[in-house]
């Protein structure tokens, strides 16, 4: 079992928790969590670029000059990509597809590749409670001063808290996310991860269904 210092709603170390190592234990493979970044950006890209085709481009309904008997070349559009103000050929839609599929089993995998280094380079804290009846920033803020992690920082929550999200959207250096939801971008893209102590328990139920293959 791996070892995770946990530390109370004061900033102030309380010991150490033992955590799963089917989920904070296991062998990193960075190929694996390569592509499962790559596959989570792909399937949030939303195609915006969208140009019209030669028969989308209003106008260009009648040809502008006979087909032979002018000297010029023959046209039957003005709407022609080969017209200024014409159609595009080949150019970007907003219809394109970039989405990728990746096993879910693996997905959970590199999920947990990216917990263990966190847990192994210490970059993981766990939290032993946490409680804000009304959203006030400044309490949030003065716990992580007292964490030994002092740059990005993902909030990991066992369920909806709204009074400590409330608290800690305006804290520019800090997310929050629920432990249900954990995924691999998230994870890397924040330098260290707090954890409450029952969002441990949440990670265990929702992704140990994986936890065979993530040896």
């Amino acid at each position: 079992m791996a070892k995770v210092p946990v530390y109370n709603a004061e900033g102030a170390k309380a010991g150490t928790m033992d955590v799963p190592d089917e989920i904070f234990g296991v062998k990193i493979d960075p190929r694996l969590v390569q592509q499962a970044v790559v596959t989570q950006l792909a399937n949030r890209r939303k195609p915006i670029a969208h140009t019209l085709t030669k028969s989308e481009v209003r106008g260009g309904g009648r040809k502008p000059w006979r087909q032979k008997g002018t000297g010029r070349a023959r046209h039957g559009s003005i709407r022609s990509p080969l017209w200024r103000g014409g159609g595009v050929t080949f150019g970007p839609r907003s219809n394109r597809n970039f989405s990728l599929k990746m096993n879910q089993k693996a997905r959970r995998k590199a999920l947990f590749m990216t917990l263990t280094d966190k847990a192994e380079n210490k970059q993981l804290v766990i939290l032993d409670g946490l409680s804000i009846e009304k959203p006030k920033t400044k309490t949030l803020v003065s716990l992580f001063k007292k964490l030994p992690l002092h740059s990005s920082i993902l909030f990991v929550l066992p369920e909806k808290m709204e009074s400590i999200q409330k608290s800690a959207r305006n804290i520019s250096h800090v997310s929050v996310i629920r432990a249900d939801s954990l995924n691999v971008v998230d994870v890397l893209r924040h330098r260290g991860m707090v954890v409450l102590k029952k969002s441990v328990e949440v990670i265990g139920s929702t992704y140990r269904a994986a936890s065979s293959v993530a040896k």
